[in-house]
């Protein structure tokens, strides 16, 4: 009897150990290539795993609003500052993550037009066949542009919207007339040896850059080693991490 007892402390143990060496995550995907080089990081140093869930912008709102609760939540400023608002996150543990610009995208092997100034990208959408944009900040900040330049109007009845920015990418891949696609560039990355090209990022004088930033959530349920993690995220090591994945 004393040694069944002595296995299940044992068992029990090493099963709260495995349970708080796991922080979930729910990210935004535009950072998505830079959390996975983070989570090797978070590995190597603190011996935790991340288990990260990826979402639109949009839908992530959508999720907090619904109560689901993860231990860290990487996404826009704007929604944490909505879950500092309703006491969702615990506000003093935020902490920058870093910054993602657009891209133009067409699939490998077309011919890619002129697009290196605000002028030349407007004569582009407008002699293309179709525009494929996502509907979560990227394509947010699209129409706005768009409709500044006066074209949003003339370009839509050609225009195709997606949720996120994978199904953008995988549209264009498969696409076969004169097609522009816009995305975050660190999602255009993990797609250029399936077919996928990037133009070039937005002009200048157009690119628009969308912050991110991470935070501990109120009821984690493993708030320790999520604050691990959070005060790795602002070492030099997890920024390097984070560029290397073209998360500025």
């Amino acid at each position: 009897m004393k040694k069944i007892l002595q296995m299940l402390l044992v068992m029990m143990a090493a099963s709260g150990f495995a349970q708080a060496a796991e922080i979930r995550v729910l990210s935004a995907g535009a950072v998505e290539p830079g959390v996975h080089a983070f989570a090797e990081l978070v590995k190597r140093e603190t011996g935790y795993y991340l288990v990260t869930q990826f979402n639109t912008a949009p839908q992530i709102a959508k999720r907090i609003a619904g109560n689901e609760v993860y231990d860290i939540l990487i996404s826009p400023p704007a929604v944490i500052d909505q879950a500092v608002k309703e006491g969702k996150v615990v506000a003093d543990t935020r902490v920058a993550v870093g910054r993602v610009g657009a891209g133009i995208i067409m699939r490998t092997g077309a011919t890619a037009p002129n697009v290196a100034t605000v002028e030349a990208l407007k004569q582009a959408l407008l002699a293309a066949d179709s525009v494929v944009y996502n509907s979560a900040s990227t394509g947010i900040y699209l129409d706005k542009l768009f409709a500044g330049w006066g074209i949003l109007d003339q370009i839509k009845p050609k225009t195709t919207r997606y949720a996120d920015g994978a199904s953008v990418m995988e549209h264009v891949i498969k696409s076969k007339g004169n097609e522009i696609g816009f995305g975050a560039i660190t999602e255009i990355r993990m797609y250029t040896s399936k077919g996928l090209t990037m133009i070039a990022p937005l002009p200048p004088d157009a690119q628009n850059y969308t912050s991110y930033e991470a935070v501990l959530m109120q009821g984690a349920t493993a708030a320790e080693p999520a604050r691990a993690a959070l005060r790795l995220l602002a070492t030099p090591a997890a920024r390097a991490a984070f560029a290397v994945a073209g998360v500025e």
